[in-house]
């Protein structure tokens, strides 16, 4: 049961929150997330790189252990 007080319509929780809400993109724990443009995409030669960096890394990381050819 809810009764109204006055003559405005009741007050929800909703309008606190989003008054309140931070764009998560801009929290300040976030380290790496930032917000595009729309229809923004990152160049391909990106992950081309991290793909070889990995590998190159592992290949690295492989060639310490002990019984390899």
């Amino acid at each position: 049961m809810s009764a109204q007080v006055g003559g405005s319509a009741p007050q929800t929780g909703a309008h606190a929150v989003i008054a309140d809400a931070v764009d998560p993109a801009r929290r300040p724990d976030v380290l790496f997330r930032v917000r595009r443009d729309e229809g923004h995409q990152i160049s391909a030669w990106w992950m081309i790189g991290a793909f070889v960096g990995v590998s190159a890394a592992v290949i690295l990381l492989l060639s310490f252990v002990p019984g390899g050819a």
